[in-house]
């Protein structure tokens, strides 16, 4: 995307700081840029061929709300479209996708699994060896959706024009407020108000969706269906602090899964991961949840009995267990469940593990589920951006930037007073608000960050009646957070949607 003629830049606003300046410069030189286009085409699985256009620029953000004169741009925002040849505006159904984090950027969706591109990586959550690239994925979404891939604010290349901007967009309800704006002006561009529309979030962006499920339908858009990958929308559920024992029973089934994986149950546990989650989720519904719920008042006999249970259930000692006050976080279980091995357990894929340094700390360095994928990933989008779509720019590209994510504001509403944000009502407002909202649900049973347990509790947890519930659908894959990653749940996947969306 080689860089317009721009004549100098005016003189800074009245009040405006350096760093303003300069932000709200770097955003009209974004916005001023061309559109990169190119053609290409993907052989489907069945042997069919779609040709495609794809086009990547940056879109304004304008939404009120955000300080500035009316209309003026508050951030410039990169998509990524990719448009099926011949076809005629608003003929198609359309999709935009993100990812989370906060502070991801949406390459993982985009050559994971939906768009005609791919990263091929080892099915067992290894990291495969370089060279890095983008191949033909036959199993690209591309043939049920055109597809837009949108980067937030302050990941990839996107960015606010002033402090004031990006502080409000790092926050819940800034960034949706953004990401609407975004897709209101997109579908405005492309003349495509007459398009099925359809929104794909991973992680953080199923918490962002679920509230754009809801924002939209306001904005006067019309959801026909949300796809949820790897569910967070109550982040309760997720947060292990004192005070919410919720995380410690939610993730129990998925810790038996995990240890089940790497061999450390015994007897009928030990016998496939579906015995193993079955006895874990058994015994949260009938005996581990009210144990945890009656505290200190837990008698010593049951309390014995609960200990028990849990170290068979997570192959860890019973000591340890024990030691946790029958509690055991998703760090402790990573540092404890293979440190007879001098191993540690991934979190998003939690059939990598890592070697623990010599010493054995359980300090957290590095994630080995997500360490074995992020350099692929970006080298081999790097490679692509420059040379199949021309995006050329000597500016980093912000995969996963830690410093939105430490920055992030994860309080909501007028109170800004609960650190668990929760978007869970949001969607439960735009099923009860829009009759022909449908949601798919995906989840990895070995995916530590955002477990398949826990997103059965959040989803069970709707305030819709039954019959609005019947329109969600949960289905489960055996990897982890990036199911899309192992070759047979892709397809598995693909397989999903396609009967989803009937």
């Amino acid at each position: 995307m080689a860089d317009a003629a721009t004549p100098s830049p005016p003189a800074g606003k009245a009040g405006e700081s350096d760093t303003d300046r300069k932000l709200r410069e770097q955003v009209e030189k974004l916005l001023a840029r061309p559109a990169a286009t190119s053609t290409g085409s993907v052989q489907l699985a069945d042997g069919r061929r779609l040709d495609y256009g794809v086009s990547a620029a940056f879109v304004p953000v304008v939404a009120e709300g955000f300080e500035g004169a009316p209309g003026e741009p508050q951030a410039a925002v990169m998509t990524t479209a990719y448009t099926l040849q011949g076809a005629a505006p608003g003929s198609r159904p359309l999709c935009f996708a993100f990812n989370g984090g906060p502070g991801s950027a949406s390459i993982w969706l985009h050559l994971g699994a939906l768009g005609p591109k791919r990263v091929v990586v080892p099915d067992d959550g290894g990291m495969p060896t370089a060279p890095y690239t983008a191949v033909d994925n036959p199993l690209t979404w591309f043939e049920h959706f055109d597809l837009v891939f949108i980067d937030p604010p302050h990941t990839g290349w996107s960015t606010a024009a002033s402090e004031a901007a990006r502080k409000k967009m790092l926050s819940v309800d800034g960034d949706v407020d953004a990401l609407a704006d975004v897709m209101r002006t997109w579908l405005t561009r492309h003349q495509r108000w007459g398009s099925p529309v359809y929104l794909a979030g991973e992680s953080y962006g199923t918490t962002r969706g679920a509230a754009l499920a809801d924002k939209l339908q306001t904005l006067g858009v019309a959801l026909s269906g949300l796809i949820l990958v790897s569910c967070a929308m109550d982040l309760q559920s997720l947060d292990f602090m004192p005070g919410n024992d919720l995380p410690y029973a939610l993730f129990l089934p998925a810790f038996a899964n995990v240890s089940q994986y790497h061999g450390l149950l015994k007897g009928p546990l030990a016998a496939s991961p579906e015995a193993a989650r079955a006895a874990a989720e058994a015994f949260v519904d009938e005996d581990y949840a009210a144990a945890l719920l009656a505290g200190a008042r837990l008698d010593g006999k049951r309390r014995v009995r609960v200990a028990r249970r849990i170290a068979e259930l997570t192959g860890l000692p019973h000591a340890l267990v024990e030691e946790k006050n029958l509690r055991i976080s998703d760090a402790t279980y990573f540092f404890e469940a293979l440190r007879a091995q001098g191993r540690q357990v991934g979190r998003l894929e939690a059939r990598a593990t890592g070697p623990m340094a010599a010493s054995r700390t359980r300090e957290w360095e590095f994630d080995p589920g997500i360490e074995a994928i992020a350099a692929p990933y970006t080298m081999a989008a790097m490679d692509y951006f420059a040379r199949t779509l021309g995006i050329a720019g000597e500016q980093r590209y912000e995969v996963l930037s830690h410093d939105v994510h430490t920055n992030w504001n994860w309080n909501r509403g007028k109170a800004q007073g609960n650190g668990y944000a929760c978007t869970s009502p949001d969607l439960a407002r735009a099923l009860r608000r829009n009759s022909h909202l449908k949601v798919f649900v995906a989840s990895g049973r070995y995916d530590l960050g955002t477990p398949y347990s826990a997103s059965d509790w959040s989803l069970a947890q709707l305030d819709v009646p039954a019959d609005v519930l019947a329109r969600v659908q949960h289905r489960y894959y055996d990897a982890g957070h990036m199911m899309y990653t192992r070759q047979a749940d892709l397809a598995q996947l693909k397989t999903d949607l396609a009967a989803w969306l009937g």
